[in-house]
């Protein structure tokens, strides 16, 4: 994260008091965070249908009727209490656009008492195949990203999870750690271990060598 909540505490405090200009500058420095939060989770079924930003928007409308009372007793770093948030509004969108079908167990995960969209094998994949093929490879990209699907559902769903965490959504390895509600030490074993995984998965698909 680029702040720390040192740094973070006067902004924090001008806002809860009522600063406007604050408030915008406190959730401007995380929004870009947050999207990549709900891109890699937002279900693909709601893809063209759902707008990122305005699943974060919403997020931080909520954020900031209730900054006054996080500054007042705050129980988890500012980030993730943000992050929260925003979770929580995904899942919510999944209940009013999937209904029953949002309760599915692969849609979502209870992660350190909190309720959030998990990251799935379709949504990673597409975020991989984004970022590791071009337009001219179009033709068997399709083939490929199913191929790729199929390998990262057979990954443990705590392997993805820390992929998502730390990979697509930079979080430092103690935030992880606390999202998953395990310790920093095993949190950084399990995402060298989940790593190594995926690069042998990509290396047998042929699309790293």
């Amino acid at each position: 994260m680029p702040n720390t909540e040192d740094d973070l505490q006067p902004l924090l405090d001008r806002a809860a008091g009522g600063e406007e200009s604050a408030m915008s500058e406190l959730l401007e420095r995380y929004r870009p965070q947050l999207k990549k939060m709900v891109r890699v989770r937002l279900n693909q079924r709601l893809r063209g249908r759902v707008d990122e930003s305005d699943v974060v928007q919403d997020a931080c409308l909520e954020a900031a009727k209730r900054l006054r009372e996080y500054v007042a007793k705050p129980r988890a770093p500012f980030f993730l209490w943000l992050r929260n948030i925003t979770g929580q509004r995904l899942v919510d969108v999944h209940r009013r656009h999937l209904g029953a079908r949002a309760r599915d167990a692969r849609l979502e995960v209870t992660l350190h008492r909190r309720r959030a969209p998990m990251a799935t094998s379709v949504s990673l994949a597409a975020a991989l195949m984004g970022g590791l093929t071009s337009p001219t490879q179009a033709a068997v990209k399709a083939e490929v990203r199913l191929a790729l699907q199929g390998a990262l559902s057979n990954m443990d769903s705590r392997d993805r999870e820390i992929l998502s965490l730390r990979h697509f959504e930079s979080l430092t390895n103690a935030e992880a750690a606390r999202e998953l509600d395990i310790e920093p030490a095993a949190a950084s074993k399990r995402y060298l271990r989940a790593l190594q995984r995926l690069k042998v998965i990509l290396e047998d698909l042929g699309i790293v060598e």
